[in-house]
């Protein structure tokens, strides 16, 4: 009988013949929105009375923080609900791979019709959706093009913002089964970068002036200097044209940076041009004016680029908030507002001036943290102001268990209902502290690869660059003007925080092994990493040495070495100095192969994993897996010679040697006897007693003229029995 019931009762629920309903979620997502710039987070430059609703009738979390503060990232964390380094999408560029687990997929298993419409910005086409419209990349503000689902492109006469919304509306009456509960994902472009508002807002805030931040002009002392590097700043890297919305040649290059024009304005119809040139140039030409006739010192003129960029942005918005005027009001009419769970978000924050900047990228609070408004009538109440700290990982298991359906194991993420249930109260073993990771490095505005963790108190940041750490009191320093890692008094902290680092990086799985890493920022090694793709390109080659600086030193040390055995065959040279096992991931996936179908590959790479880091030797074997998964997938008929890596150090005590000789204990056993061939031929380096000789390696760990002729002599008869 027992078992007849439980039977039943699953029955009813798969059936859906129960009481309980599936409660439809609109999710509306924004991009680049700045929680300063929404009234619900205090802001006092703007009105946003649509979004405060949300908030009014449900609740504000106000420690709401992305994972990686960038456009594709921060949507594939939500798609998955992990942290970018393990769904793949590290930065924009990337291309998102579908086949893996996401949240749409699921809900339609449990009877959701999922649908998108908006931004996507994740290079592949949307898939988990019943429906979808997208834009193409970025997208534009004027005239837009949306992706269709028959792979057909349409463009739309109007501006982005509210063609998104009137297709979302048209979707949520018309298009959807009103039998069935639905997600309606509606992404917004704005306000992202070129902030280029809709005409019934050109002249708001005409007659105002917006206040500055604090930090306008942060001079970026006290911190990493990595700072100092960064081209996003308001005085110095805003275009004439495609930022401050002027017209013909760049009159002042001193104060404008001239690389891009204004696309949005080329798309315009002449009547759209017409109402643009009325509203934007009669200032255009006052500042032009007072300009020639010396009127404006140069601090002057930063503040006039930060009200033009400030006010651009903020009329951007309240079409944003207008859109979310008009969802409202449809969920209002149509009688479904108690049956849906409104929710608003961003896929991160930005900077609006605060430390001179624009955009995002920075751990520093103004783009890590992103908005999270939700409204869930009959379960959270009105005016709930949770403190919680909650992620972008977050979303997709919080969706999936609104819907009935199972969360997965592989989520990283934690769902939230049980909190919103709680009226935003964290249980005792909700989170301490977030982690936080931005991958990008010498790209757009030369922002550096950095991580670390934030807790209700204190910011830890590492940048693997100079392997520098930042510490932030965000009591006492709520600005984060002064890194105070090197404050006695914060000794306890800063140790106590690392440790808080270590693990939560643990956790997560992160491993710098395995994730694709550039050095273009430095000189040498982009032009050594372009020459490599130059010669790539020509391919004809049928031995690749690929490695370090000591296979990099093949051209120095070993020169006469490498002519007397490698002279007369194809060879090409892949070492770069100072790599690690990630950055030779990164260069064989952008252009070392290229072209080259070698017979063999040499293989040896690790020992600055362990040089620079100290890195776990499982998590240096997993790095020299990647690149065999690598070549065995670009370069599947050529044969593998994986090296063990070479002693390095004072005797056979040395840690760091120890560290090598574990990672070789680890990769001898990914050779198949095949395809992979495993040699160790370290014992040709050291003496009898383990230490080396400084005539075989000078500092202990790179070779001289007479350790490449050894290299050579023992790697020779296996080249010879592969055929070369």
């Amino acid at each position: 009988m027992n078992r007849f019931l439980i039977g039943f009762a699953a029955f009813l629920l798969l059936t859906g013949l129960t009481d309980a309903k599936q409660p439809n979620i609109l999710f509306v997502f924004s991009d680049d929105h700045a929680l300063q710039s929404i009234g619900a987070y205090g802001s006092t430059i703007n009105q946003t009375p649509n979004l405060d609703r949300i908030a009014k009738e449900g609740a504000v979390f106000r420690n709401s923080f992305c994972a990686n503060s960038i456009c594709g990232p921060s949507r594939a964390c939500i798609l998955t609900g992990k942290h970018s380094h393990i769904n793949g999408f590290l930065h924009n560029g990337n291309r998102f791979d579908g086949s893996q687990m996401t949240f749409p997929k699921l809900m339609q298993e449990v009877g959701y019709q999922t649908a998108i419409i908006g931004k996507w910005h994740l290079s592949s086409d949307p898939v988990g959706f019943d429906h979808w419209e997208v834009l193409p990349g970025q997208g534009n503000y004027y005239n837009p093009d949306l992706l269709q689902m028959d792979g057909s492109r349409k463009r739309f006469d109007g501006y982005c913002t509210d063609i998104i919304t009137e297709h979302t509306l048209k979707w949520l009456k018309e298009d959807r089964d009103p039998d069935k509960p639905f997600i309606m994902m509606c992404q917004h472009k704005a306000p992202h970068r070129n902030w280029s508002p809709p005409p019934r807002y050109y002249s708001l805030y005409d007659d105002t002036t917006i206040p500055e931040p604090d930090t306008l002009f942060d001079d970026y002392s006290g911190r990493s200097d990595l700072l100092k590097e960064n081209e996003m700043t308001i005085a110095n890297h805003m275009h004439w044209g495609h930022d401050m919305k002027f017209h013909g040649e760049n009159q002042f290059p001193d104060h404008f940076a001239d690389l891009h024009k204004n696309a949005e304005y080329g798309r315009m119809t002449a009547d759209q041009k017409a109402a643009w040139d009325a509203a934007y140039e009669p200032k255009n030409q006052a500042f032009i004016a007072k300009m020639k006739a010396g009127g404006f010192t140069d601090r002057e003129v930063t503040q006039w680029k930060y009200q033009r960029y400030i006010k651009d942005y903020l009329r951007c918005i309240q079409a944003v908030d207008d859109s979310m005027g008009s969802l409202l009001a449809y969920l209002d009419e149509s009688g479904i507002a108690d049956d849906t769970i409104v929710i608003y978000s961003s896929d991160q924050g930005f900077y609006l001036g605060e430390h001179g900047w624009y955009d995002k990228r920075w751990m520093f609070e103004e783009s890590l943290r992103m908005p999270f408004l939700v409204r869930w009538p009959g379960v959270i109440n009105p005016g709930v102001d949770s403190t919680a700290m909650i992620q972008n990982i977050d979303y997709a298991p919080t969706f999936l268990e609104i819907a009935g359906a199972e969360v997965p194991a592989e989520i990283q993420g934690r769902s939230m209902v049980e909190m919103m249930k709680n009226q935003g109260k964290p249980s005792a073993s909700w989170r301490d502290a977030i982690y936080y990771a931005y991958y990008e490095n010498a790209a757009s505005h030369n922002v550096p690869i950095h991580d670390g963790v934030r807790t209700d108190r204190y910011k830890l940041m590492f940048f693997p660059r100079t392997r520098q750490w930042n510490l932030f009191d965000l009591e006492t320093d709520p600005l984060e003007m002064a890194s105070v890692h090197d404050s006695e008094a914060y000794a306890d902290v800063l140790a106590g925080m690392q440790k808080r680092y270590r693990d939560l990086r643990q956790f997560y799985d992160v491993n710098t092994a395995i994730i694709p890493a550039t050095r273009n920022e430095e000189k040498r090694w982009a032009e050594r990493h372009q020459e490599m793709n130059r010669q790539a390109k020509q391919g004809d080659v049928d031995l690749a040495f690929i490695g370090d600086s000591i296979t990099q030193g093949w051209e120095g040390a070993g020169k006469e070495v490498w002519e007397k055995y490698y002279g007369n065959r194809k060879t090409i040279n892949l070492g770069i100095g100072g790599d690690r096992t990630e950055h030779v991931i990164w260069r064989l996936t952008h252009g070392n192969l290229s072209k080259i179908k070698p017979q063999v590959a040499v293989l040896m790479i690790g020992t600055n994993n362990t040089g620079h880091l100290d890195q776990d030797p499982a998590q240096v074997a997993a790095g020299v897996q990647e690149i065999l998964n690598i070549l065995a997938e670009r370069l599947p008929d050529t044969k593998v010679v994986l090296q063990g890596i070479f002693p390095r150090g004072n005797g056979p005590l040395d840690l760091k040697r120890l560290n090598n000789i574990a990672i070789n204990e680890m990769i001898r056993k990914m050779a198949d006897g095949d395809r992979v061939q495993f040699l160790e031929i370290g014992d040709q380096f050291v003496e009898s007693d383990g230490t080396i000789d400084p005539k075989i390696m000078p500092d202990k760990l790179h070779l001289s003229p007479e350790g490449y002729e050894r290299w050579a002599k023992a790697l020779e008869p296996t080249l010879i029995e592969l055929g070369l």
